[in-house]
């Protein structure tokens, strides 16, 4: 599905279709590699699917082109939702996927911009997304370029101050160009977001900062997709899409499951997980 059309225009069906492929990558590289994070991966590509379907402009012949749009991926350890979009997109290729974790690979655990054409973004550390697509979307604006950041950040992800230190920020400097995704999926590393630490209305707090802000189901292709468009549209800051998402989503056992926040699928868990997916 590659090529260097600049902003593609898949329909919802080609969306669904390709979030349901790239679904049947996360859990192959992650079983391959006997380790890394299932649940938040499935609970963000229906959104990546669709970001990087209609919204995003980028040439895959040319990685680095200065006017491209920017993905920032803050909870890097959703890898694997990245490395499979990046692959449909024809950034990657079978055999790159196929050596996901390994030493060497271009497919770190964790994303990482010298590694991976098409990754904007090193992750590791949480918090620090937000504030890095922040400068992006200021430069873009020095740049007098129309280019837009969009940045996704985690729910648990967000009890990190810096996150609110960058809405803050945002909004001062009334940056248009600064579009941000929290998934919102209740569930971080070991056990539930209320459980460790409770973030509370989450659109309310984000559109106290002076953002706009839209809450959509995470998972509804239709109201993805037209959300991405009404934040682009948005001209006079910086906007935020709240998506209530189903950690593992698409997968009967993994989902609202902690245990497969960062657990990869056994041999038999994996042909279940592919049925589920055919």
């Amino acid at each position: 599905m590659g090529g260097d059309a600049g902003r593609r225009n898949l329909s919802i069906p080609e969306l669904q279709e390709l979030s349901k492929d790239c679904r049947k990558h996360i859990v192959k590289m992650i079983h391959n590699a006997g380790a890394g994070h299932p649940g938040g991966s499935l609970s963000a590509i229906d959104i990546i699917a669709a970001l990087y379907g209609t919204r995003l402009r980028f040439k895959t012949s040319d990685p680095d082109w200065e006017d491209r749009d920017r993905f920032v991926m803050s909870k890097g350890h959703a890898s694997p939702a990245v490395y499979s979009i990046l692959h449909e997109m024809g950034f990657l290729n079978e055999n790159d996927l196929s050596t996901f974790r390994a030493l060497g690979s271009v497919c770190q655990g964790h994303v990482d911009m010298k590694w991976t054409d098409g990754v904007d973004f090193s992750a590791g550390s949480l918090g620090m997304g937000l504030s890095f697509g922040l400068g992006c979307a200021l430069a873009a604006r020095m740049d007098s370029s129309s280019r837009e950041t969009w940045v996704m950040v985690g729910d648990g992800e967000i009890q990190e101050g810096q996150i609110w230190e960058a809405l803050m920020a945002a909004d001062f400097h009334s940056v248009s160009g600064l579009k941000l995704i929290v998934d919102r999926n209740r569930i971080q590393n070991d056990d539930f977001v209320n459980v460790q630490m409770e973030v509370g209305d989450v659109a309310s707090k984000i559109e106290a900062f002076g953002w706009s802000v839209r809450e959509i189901n995470g998972h509804d292709m239709e109201e993805i997709v037209e959300a991405l468009e009404w934040a682009s549209n948005e001209n006079s800051g910086p906007s935020a899409i709240v998506a209530h998402t189903v950690k593992g989503k698409g997968v009967s056992f993994m989902e609202d499951n902690p245990s497969f926040h960062g657990k990869a699928p056994n041999d038999q868990e994996l042909e279940r997980a592919l049925e589920e997916l055919s």
